[in-house]
């Protein structure tokens, strides 16, 4: 009899590997490699400036916002890590807000996304190639046609390894955290052993944190925003939530492990930079990491402008996996074409919509002056993590029997829908533009595109013929209808 299990056991596992689907590959170290890999990019260790310059120099103050921006970027990842237990679906915030809003709000999320994430990774491409280069030129600026074919070279190389191989992307997103924690830890490890060494010096600027001028609403405001930028990437976990093994179990367990670890080396690197520097050197300094390990470690010196490096391209191989995962689900669910949902026949990676992210990114890098239309697009990803959370809300009441594995304390989502309208309304408020009336207006713009093509289901005969030619050339076929998500 036990035989007899035994085999069916093994046949339904057969039969699930056979399946055309994205396979669970990602466990829980991944998992947390991912969501540390997303935050910590070049900022903490470059320009963590923001926060200190609009609290008035007010270490007090300035720590406490860390904290405290730290704190709310946990509540949000909570919030996240109910709907990917309750949802396995890839696409993150795109899924969660299909089911719970509804198909308009979600394909405006997606028409956003596809023209800021390519740019952002974009960004993230030509900053490292910056930090690359510049070693080889000295005190001369690096040509700019070089930074821009490092950085394609660099996003394709990652788009590349993204679509053939996702052990592979796990794998080298594992190393290049490691590699930035161990950087961090240098610097967190260094400020105490400098604490402990000049022990009156360094502790006079502790004493009296809250001593100096105090700012007002709408600096700490502003320094709030700096603190929860810091933090962006908390949400990554969810796009990859098909592929998580055990999600129900391991999504709440890496969120719960990957933020707080991230918001305890946050404050460990910021209390250093203050123990070597004053306020004002921080303010002041171009590269923080930089002029801290002038002081600190001047021999080796060296290994922060290469930890940089490091830690941005870990941070791209992180977004550049995740927005590949928003174009499949996008596609699966008929907003962007058929082609990108689907998955390669040797690998079961969605090799075509990492050709399509990575294509966009690409075409943001050669006219680089195109990135700098993006910056105006910063509220939409706080109004999109405010619809998000509105739909865990609904989903609460309009589906109370959908099963969830982990349950967030509901007044959590209501202080983060608010939170997130605060942050959307209030920038623009503060400092009115019109690009953020083109930004707006963009976003707009997808109704004029989802009513033709998606409400009515306007096709064009010939993009079938494309569409098969591609399939053959590259080695693709659609996924099985039963591991596709079901975000209705």
């Amino acid at each position: 009899m036990e035989k007899g299990e035994n085999n069916d056991t093994k046949d339904v596992q057969r039969k699930e590997k056979a399946k055309m689907q994205l396979k669970r590959n990602i466990g829980y170290f991944d998992g947390v490699s991912f969501i540390v890999g997303s935050i910590v990019g070049a900022g903490i260790f470059v320009s963590p400036t923001g926060v200190l310059k609009h609290s008035l120099l007010n270490v007090g103050v300035a720590l406490t916002i860390w904290t405290a921006s730290g704190l709310v970027s946990l509540m949000g990842a909570l919030c996240y890590a109910e709907l990917g237990t309750a949802l396995p679906f890839s696409g993150g915030e795109y899924s969660h807000i299909k089911r719970g809003l509804g198909s308009l709000p979600a394909f405006m999320f997606i028409w956003t996304s596809t023209f800021t994430k390519p740019a952002s990774n974009a960004a993230r491409a030509l900053l490292f190639a910056e930090y690359a280069t510049q070693p080889f030129y000295g005190i001369c600026p690096a040509p700019d046609v070089l930074k821009k074919c490092l950085a394609l070279a660099v996003l394709w190389s990652l788009g590349i390894l993204n679509g053939l191989s996702v052990k592979m992307a796990a794998w080298v997103q594992t190393v290049f955290t490691l590699l930035k924690m161990m950087a961090l830890s240098v610097i967190a490890v260094g400020g105490i052993v400098f604490l402990v060494a000049r022990q009156k010096e360094s502790l006079a600027r502790f004493e009296d944190m809250f001593g100096s001028e105090i700012p007002n609403a709408s600096q700490v405001a502003e320094a709030f925003f700096q603190g929860l930028y810091a933090y962006g990437g908390w949400w990554s976990l969810n796009y990859m939530a098909e592929e998580m093994k055990s999600p129900g179990r391991n999504i709440p367990l890496t969120v719960m492990t990957a933020v707080p670890a991230v918001i305890v080396f946050y404050l460990l690197v910021n209390i250093s930079y203050l123990t070597v520097l004053t306020p004002k050197e921080i303010v002041s300094s171009v590269a923080v990491a930089v002029t801290w390990a002038d002081r600190v470690i001047p021999s080796v010196a060296w290994i922060i402008p290469l930890s940089v490096a490091v830690s941005i391209f870990g941070a791209l191989n992180s977004s550049m996996f995740t927005l590949g995962r928003l174009s499949y689900a996008g596609s699966q669910s008929g907003h962007l074409p058929v082609l990108i949902s689907m998955l390669n026949v040797h690998s079961c990676t969605p090799a075509p919509a990492m050709i399509f992210s990575t294509t966009i990114a690409s075409i943001f890098i050669i006219p680089s002056d195109l990135i700098t239309l993006t910056n105006y697009f910063g509220f939409s990803a706080w109004l999109m993590i405010g619809l998000t959370c509105a739909s865990l809300i609904v989903l609460r009441y309009r589906e109370p029997h959908l099963h969830r594995p982990y349950k967030v304390f509901l007044p959590v989502p209501f202080v983060m829908v608010a939170m997130s309208f605060f942050l959307v309304l209030a920038p623009i408020v503060w400092s009115p533009n019109l690009q953020y009336v083109y930004a707006f207006l963009f976003m707009l713009g997808s109704v004029i595109v989802y009513l033709p093509f998606i409400h009515f289901k306007l096709h064009f005969a010939f993009l079938d013929k494309i569409t098969c030619h591609l399939q053959l050339l590259l080695e693709v076929c659609p996924a099985d209808e039963s591991a596709k998500g079901k975000c209705e």
